[in-house]
């Protein structure tokens, strides 16, 4: 492997950090921390302009759409090329892209006559180089840390988004309040943002130069593309390991997320909080989401994975419906800490298990199953959305907790091979 080429033991080492001292993976690692930044200042930024131009929800929602649904749409063509073509430039080149698009962006906002559609272009070509560059960065990993530190490097994954959805947002909207204030229109800081994230994903593209691994596919017996995402999709349902994993990550999706939705109505009309208090609430969420992650990283040897895994999984409902009876900040924002903590714990041994129980040559498809799968957050947002709105929001959470801890328990029943996984496998 190449952590042992680098002249690492990664089965002797079991600190916290294992991966992060694999020089690829480190140089991976903060390119991937670098365009999860420039993602989150994003959308920051873009729902502060877009509001402000057309005050229009819908048109925030149509931004949104705009960049989530290439990803529904082009994931399965981002798997079939990380399992076709060496993954070191995929990763190279699409971080480029984002730059010069963002940038062009940038120029427009500052400069020009900016109009809803540019957001709308600028979103959709982000979705699409997000779909096609995911699963390669994603299959890439086990190439670089090994098996052995898979759970780690995973973990670290996940610390990096929660580590810029905290941050990220604040850094972009203290951008925009400075440069905002005076004769400075909010155009002109938003366009200084938008020149930020260019930076970001050069930096992100600039990683990549010292990335050691290509990453060169193990079968180059290259088929039509739809005859090998269809592999892909055959290979996941022959499979009751990874068809079982996939299923056990989409219900988070269905019925756990929907508090990151619920949760400024929640912090208004429950608990009476202006948008400095949804803000701690936030960051709750987030340093239990990273405390989750690195908890992981330290125990990637724990046995029983996979009782781990449908527990926390329900534990995960149980607490998302606790949240919802709360009424007291103090108490709320604790709660809240502890569904980040679960969450990524949860998240971050799912993706884990999926890669050590995938050969390499299907990890790009697979991974990209797994991405496309989470598309279908908004088919469980919409019922709980109705119930919130016509019996109120702690009704919407304790629902949507409560179907995410049954729905797991249920399906942890009827699979015997999810529940037989040990350490990995």
């Amino acid at each position: 492997m190449n952590d042992l080429v680098q002249g690492l033991s990664p089965k002797e080492d079991r600190s916290t950090f294992a991966s992060l001292k694999v020089k690829d993976y480190r140089y991976l690692w903060i390119g991937m921390l670098a365009s999860a930044f420039a993602m989150n200042m994003q959308l920051v930024a873009q729902g502060w302009l877009v509001y402000e131009m057309t005050s229009s929800a819908i048109d925030l929602t149509l931004v949104t759409l705009a960049f989530q649904i290439p990803q529904v749409v082009f994931s399965l063509f981002g798997g079939v090329l990380a399992d076709r073509v060496a993954k070191k430039p995929i990763i190279g080149i699409t971080p480029v892209l984002n730059g010069l698009a963002t940038a062009g962006m940038a120029v427009i906002i500052m400069f020009g006559d900016v109009t809803f559609w540019d957001f709308i272009w600028v979103g959709a070509l982000n979705g699409t180089l997000m779909a096609l560059s995911v699963p390669a960065r994603t299959a890439l990993i086990p190439e670089i840390v090994g098996e052995s530190l898979m759970f780690n490097a995973m973990a670290f994954n996940m610390a990096s988004w929660n580590i810029s959805r905290i941050m990220g947002p604040a850094l972009a909207g203290f951008m925009i309040a400075i440069f905002a204030d005076g004769d400075k229109t909010s155009s002109y800081g938003v366009g200084l943002v938008y020149f930020m994230l260019s930076a970001l994903y050069l930096v992100s593209a600039i990683t990549v130069f010292f990335i050691s691994h290509p990453g060169v596919p193990v079968n180059r017996d290259k088929k039509h593309p739809l005859r090998e995402m269809q592999e892909g999709i055959v290979y996941v349902l022959d499979s009751p390991v990874i068809s079982g994993l996939i299923f056990l990550s989409i219900l988070p999706f269905l019925f756990g997320l929907t508090i990151n939705t619920l949760l400024p109505a929640f912090s208004t009309d429950i608990l009476g909080g202006g948008p400095d208090d949804l803000g701690l609430l936030m960051t709750g969420l987030g340093a239990g989401a990273i405390i989750g992650s690195l908890a992981l990283a330290k125990l990637s040897n724990l046995p029983f994975k996979g009782y781990w895994l449908i527990g926390t999984g329900a534990i995960w409902g149980l607490l998302v419906s606790g949240f919802g009876l709360t009424t007291d900040f103090a108490i709320s924002t604790l709660v809240i800490a502890l569904i980040g903590f679960v969450s990524a714990f949860n998240m971050s041994m799912n993706r884990s298990l999926i890669q050590l129980n995938v050969e390499q040559h299907m990890r790009g498809r697979i991974m990209s199953i797994d991405m496309m799968t989470h598309g279908l957050m908004p088919l469980g947002m919409l019922p709980i959305g109705y119930i919130a709105e016509t019996v109120g929001i702690p009704a919407g959470l304790i629902v949507s907790g409560a179907l995410l801890c049954l729905c797991t328990l249920v399906s942890g029943a009827f699979m015997p091979k999810i529940r037989k996984i040990d350490v990995g496998y």
